[in-house]
């Protein structure tokens, strides 16, 4: 049985076909995105290079999902990240990006917890566990792995002073909200 705790190694050959260790057998980004789906961490690695691929696979499944009509993002929301790139905000797009997905969860399991507790019979909503899975992918996607991984870690991140303090305002602001929602 397969060690569902460390990353699932994908291997791109130079026919770009991806082959999953685990199975021995080739997969498409269709499999990569149900294993991500399904909780699994996944780590693509060019087999001559060594290089790690996976974010560059990450965001081609989400590419691809968005053009058929799966839309998760905002055009204008996109327009911003592609603005991050060229601007000095690329050091706080990452951190903001974090801290609103790690807002988000937190939001969802108070919620959650609350439900439970108000109505302890009712059965679990289908597809939340999905739709986490898919939010971590997300998130991952979009910083690098830099937050909750074996990446750097705070202190090597770059300060951005007052304006992370404004975003963090603005999260606890929003986050206030929700949780006024739940209740």
């Amino acid at each position: 049985m397969a060690d569902t705790n460390k990353p699932l190694l994908i291997k791109r050959y130079a026919s770009r076909r991806l082959y999953k260790t685990e199975t021995s057998d080739y997969v498409t980004l269709e499999d990569i995105a149900l294993f991500i789906r399904e909780g699994r961490e996944v780590q693509i690695v060019d087999l001559k290079s060594g290089d790690d691929l996976t974010r560059q696979y990450l965001l081609q499944i989400i590419a691809e999902h968005e053009s058929r009509g799966e839309s998760v993002l905002p055009v204008d929301v996109l327009t911003d990240l592609v603005r991050s790139y060229t601007t000095q905000a690329t050091s706080v797009v990452p951190q903001f990006l974090a801290a609103s997905f790690e807002m988000l969860r937190q939001s969802q399991s108070s919620m959650m917890e609350k439900m439970t507790k108000s109505q302890p019979s009712m059965p679990a909503i289908p597809g939340l566990e999905a739709m986490q899975a898919q939010q971590a992918a997300f998130f991952k996607a979009m910083t690098g792995g830099l937050v909750g991984s074996s990446g750097p870690e705070k202190e090597d991140a770059p300060k951005a002073g007052d304006d992370l303090d404004t975003i963090k305002k603005q999260l606890a602001e929003l986050q206030d909200k929700l949780s006024k929602i739940g209740k």
